[in-house]
């Protein structure tokens, strides 16, 4: 079992940043991909970035690529999620999720309802 606890979140306008932060506890030495999430009212879940530790490679969407990344601190077992040039359109609910998974599909494999350890979420809302 893995409890993940996001933080970070808050009000910007925007143009700014944020460094959202996902605590794990628990097992997390067995968690070998990391991602976050994110669901505005109305929308459905949409994938941000996801990190494989064992192959040491990184995905990012299209909507965050070169503005958002992903990093990890394996020795407080945090991963962030530093946003930079916030738009309003990136007002939502952010989550942090984990996976034991290993392999080349990292970010897929989190996508899929029902996998891996998710947390509570921290709310991001970006004002014009």
């Amino acid at each position: 079992q893995v409890l993940l606890v996001e933080s970070g979140g808050g009000s910007v306008q925007a143009g700014g940043s944020l460094r959202l932060s996902c605590q794990g506890s628990g097992y997390t030495s067995r968690r070998n991909c990391w991602g976050w999430f994110r669901q505005a009212p109305g929308k459905e879940r949409e994938g941000l970035a996801a990190h494989s530790i064992s192959g040491n490679s990184t995905y990012y969407a299209g909507s965050v690529k070169g503005r958002f990344t992903i990093s990890r601190d394996n020795i407080k077992n945090t991963v962030y999620l530093q946003m930079n040039s916030l738009k309003p359109e990136d007002t939502a609910m952010y989550y942090c999720a984990a996976s034991g998974y290993v392999g080349d599909y990292c970010y897929t494999t989190l996508a899929q309802p029902g996998s891996g350890d998710w947390g509570q979420g921290t709310q991001v809302t970006v004002s014009s």
